[in-house]
């Protein structure tokens, strides 16, 4: 099961480099606010990177203290997208950053988890992404090249919470079932990363009716 999750993991971080990449690329033909999902790219591949050159590099046995910034800064770029496809004000960023804020300072102060922390963002990250959908559904004259990435979204973040719940149900984990456990979450980055490339790679087709 570890060859699993390993192979896996890389297949997630080659899809991630190369949806960074390409999304790059097409920066030019990004709207405004589809900008926003090459900036999620653009940061969960610098957390990536600064994780695993603390490691490899420095000799660091413990990266947790990167943990809060990924939940933060993820939680704050994928409420801002949202924010923005729904065109709703501006002043919804604000209490974005306060909440962002909240949960990197309750995250230091309070006893809870990380994982709580993450639970946290994820269901807020869920009921955008939902709405997002339901919306974009609803609006079918309106032409939406990340549809799908909206989403593998919504699928992704949804079984995270669902994952965490599972591990917290099963107070003893064999590791063939936590490895188990940690594949699926690998298999759905691919999946959601895949969507992601698969989406910039079309969309110099598609330059002419680009919203």
């Amino acid at each position: 099961m570890k060859y699993l999750y390993f192979t896996s993991l890389y297949i997630s971080y080659g899809l991630l480099v190369f949806a960074f990449i390409f999304g790059f690329k097409k920066y030019l033909l990004l709207g405004n606010k589809e900008k926003w999902y090459l900036y999620y790219c653009a940061f969960l591949l610098l957390i990536e990177i600064a994780t695993n050159t603390l490691i490899e590099v420095f000799g660091f046995k413990n990266t947790s203290f990167m943990y809060p910034i990924f939940i933060g800064g993820e939680f704050f770029i994928l409420t801002t997208l949202y924010i923005k496809k729904l065109s709703l004000s501006d002043w919804w960023l604000l209490p974005t950053a306060i909440l962002t804020a909240g949960l990197l300072i309750i995250n230091q102060c309070i006893t809870l988890t990380n994982d709580y922390i993450k639970v946290i963002s994820n269901i807020i990250i869920i009921c955008f992404a939902g709405y997002t959908l339901l919306q974009e559904i609803k609006n079918e004259k309106k032409v939406n090249h990340f549809l799908s990435v909206d989403a593998f979204i919504f699928m992704y973040y949804t079984v995270s919470v669902f994952i965490f719940v599972l591990q917290n149900q099963l107070t003893s984990l064999s590791e063939s079932t936590y490895f188990i456990i940690l594949s699926t979450n690998n298999m759905l980055l691919i999946v959601f990363y895949a969507s992601l490339l698969y989406t910039f790679l079309r969309l110099k087709k598609n330059l002419l009716t680009k919203t």
